[in-house]
This record gives structure tokens, C-alpha cells and sequence, in this order.
């Protein structure tokens, strides 16, 4: 939910499990967590035809996860369509004290943040860019209002998970403007969340990466020296996303694309693996490894790293970069890549999850 209470911390213990926070919410996500996107769909039919949702935060919940299923299943017009049905996010209708026999002593939102945030990605998807991105600022600006509310009252849990949402909806639109190339954009939406004193290490990697791709490849190595020095004074100011193993993992990563640009394939490869050593799971890691040993004319062991993470980690490593990038490489080494990539496809259909796109296998 978006905010539990107006003059007190989220409570840490006042559910048990997450059923009895909504209806069957466990099972929700343990679907959403398998990628069951189907499934899901199914769940939330069944539940709103049987009447099962008594509440009305039930109803907004497994709206949430209907529209993200079909967001996830690539069908926006009808999630656009199910996130039609709520009036304006802001109506009483949403509101905790509208409702004082169901909820007594809370106030506020109960709409969950993350419907806000599809709410903002729904029109980009369907092709209506201006209004998607128009509908992310309003929801940055929503976001600052409640980092000062939260601040003002001296609500240090709830300002850090305010700035968190603030870190990954900031990071949603420089992806969008990357998309567009609007290169200084992003680095001015960057400087001024430094400006700000937000440690992110996430957010100063990403002006490196940026950098890099204007060539300013300078500004690029202070952007991830500064990322490093963070790391070695224990900079991570508590609303970044990473573990100490995801920070050092950036760090190494960052040094490695330093070495590609360079085209120090070598240097490149001994960082990821460094990386891969650390966290078997890093499959950024995995990937661009792969990229370099291709870079390095061995096209048998660039195969063999990105085979071994699929039949590994299969969770994590089977997304669509990385199969094209494989099927690429098949394409390069064996005349009979065609057969390679049917065999690959017959065993991607049993461990995918509903929203992995097959085409990138190009059978």
C-alpha cells in the first residue's frame, strides 16, 4: 500500500503472514514469483466471480496483480482497460478512513504504489510516449510531496522507502529518455539527484554509462571511481537497491566496461569473472563474459559460459538478451544452428516463465 498511516512508521509486525494482509495474497505471489502470469489471471477471475474479495483493499490488490499479468503478457490495451475501471487515484474512495469499521486507526492510501507505476508505464507501451512520460513526472512529483510529508513528521522508515520509490521511478524515466537519446536530459536528472545528496551508487554508474555513450570517456571513469570510493568508505545511503555483493559486483562491472572500451577483452573477462566468482546469479556478468570471449575469437567457451548459466540458473540467467546473444553465437560456429536452436527451444518452453519471448530464439 502506499502509505499505512499519516503519523506513524509501517508496523513491522502487525500481520502474520501475507494472508492476512489479503485474501490468498500468498499464493499471488508465489505465482508472480514463478512468472504463472496465466495463472494469475486465472486466480483473479475466479476470486471476483465467486465474490471471494470482501474488502476493499482485496479488490485493489488483485487489480494490481491483473493488470501487471497482463502487462507482463504484453496484452496493454487490456490492462489499460482493467486500470480504467478505478476513478482518480486520489478519490475517497481509496482512502483507509472512508471505511473506519473495516479499518480502524489508519488513514490514508490504500491504492498499492505499484498500480501507480503501471498507471505511468501503460500509455508508452501502447505507443502514446508524451503521456506516458508526462503521467512518470506527475508520479516523481507525487513522490517528493510525500519524502517532505514523511520528513516533516520525523518518519524515518517510511521517508526511506519514499526515497526508494523515488531511486527506481528516476531510473524508469532515464531509461525512457536513453531510449530517445536524449543524453544531456538524463545526465541533468542524474546531477541533480547528486546534487541532492543521494548516494545511489546505481544512479552515479549510470552517468558513467551514460558518459560513455556521448564520449566523454573521462567523466565516465570519475563517475565510477566515485562509485568505488563509496564502496571502500561504506557509502550506500540506505535507499539503494544493492547488497554489499551487488555493490561490489557493480564496481567490477563498471571497471570491466572501462576495459571493453578500451578493448581490453582480457582485463574485461578477469573482472567478471571476479564478479561471477562472488555471485554465481550475476547474469550481467555471465553475459558480457560471454560477449568478450566472443570479442576474443573463442566462440567454443563464450557458448559454454552462457549454456552452463542457463542449465544452472535457469531462474535468473533465461531472459532474451542473453538467449539472442547465445543463438547469435550458434549462428557463428555450427552450420546446423538451426537444429541447435529448435533443441534450445524445446527445453526454453518447459522452464519459461509466461512472458519470455520465444521469438528471440529465431527457430
Amino acid at each position: 500500500m502506499d502509505e499505512p498511516s499519516p503519523s506513524a512508521d509501517p508496523p513491522t509486525n502487525q500481520f502474520g503472514s501475507l494472508n492476512d494482509l489479503a485474501h490468498e495474497l500468498a499464493s499471488l505471489e508465489d505465482l508472480a514469483s514463478r512468472g504463472s502470469w496465466r495463472s494469475i489471471l486465472d486466480k483473479v477471475s475466479r476470486a471476483r466471480s465467486l465474490n471471494l474479495l470482501n474488502n476493499p483493499h482485496d479488490h485493489l490488490i488483485y487489480l494490481t496483480y491483473n493488470v501487471l499479468a497482463l502487462s507482463k503478457l504484453r496484452r496493454f490495451a487490456d490492462a489499460s482497460t482493467d486500470l480504467d475501471t478505478l476513478d482518480d487515484f486520489n478519490s475517497h474512495y481509496y482512502k483507509y478512513e472512508t471505511y473506519p469499521q473495516l479499518y480502524p486507526n489508519r488513514s490514508g492510501s490504500m491504492l498499492p504504489f505499484s498500480l501507480r507505476f503501471i498507471h505511468a508505464q501503460l500509455p508508452i507501451k501502447l505507443g502514446n510516449r508524451q503521456e506516458g512520460l508526462d503521467r512518470f513526472y506527475r508520479l516523481l512529483n507525487f513522490i517528493r510531496q510525500k519524502i517532505k510529508e514523511k520528513e516533516s513528521n520525523n518518519l524515518h522508515d517510511s521517508v526511506k522507502i519514499w526515497k526508494r520509490r523515488e531511486i527506481f521511478v528516476l531510473n524508469c524515466l532515464i531509461g525512457h529518455h536513453l531510449g530517445d537519446k536524449e543524453f544531456i536530459l538524463c545526465v541533468d536528472l542524474i546531477k541533480d539527484m547528486i546534487d541532492r545528496d543521494y548516494l545511489d551508487p546505481l544512479l552515479v554508474s549510470k552517468l558513467g554509462y551514460i558518459q560513455m555513450q556521448i564520449g566523454d570517456i573521462e567523466g565516465a571513469k570519475g563517475s565510477f571511481n566515485h562509485v568505488e570510493t563509496m564502496l571502500n568508505e561504506g557509502k550506500n545511503d540506505g535507499h539503494s537497491f544493492l547488497s554489499e555483493v551487488q555493490f561490489r559486483n557493480l564496481v567490477n562491472r563498471n571497471k570491466a566496461l572501462v576495459y571493453v572500451v578500451g578493448k581490453d577483452y582480457v582485463s574485461a573477462v578477469r573482472e567478471y569473472e571476479e564478479c561471477i566468482e562472488r555471485d554465481h546469479t550475476d547474469v550481467v556478468a555471465i553475459n558480457n563474459k560471454a560477449l568478450c570471449l566472443m570479442y576474443l575469437r573463442d566462440l567454443s567457451d563464450s557458448i559454454k559460459v552462457l549454456e552452463n548459466a542457463l542449465e544452472r540458473v535457469p531462474t535468473s540467467a533465461l531472459n532474451e538478451t542473453l538467449v539472442v546473444n547465445l543463438c547469435s553465437m550458434y549462428e557463428l560456429a555450427y552450420v546446423n544452428h538451426s537444429e541447435i536452436k529448435r533443441t534450445l527451444n524445446n527445453w526454453i518452453v518447459h522452464v519459461a516463465p509466461d512472458d519470455f519471448d520465444a521469438s528471440c530464439i529465431r527457430v
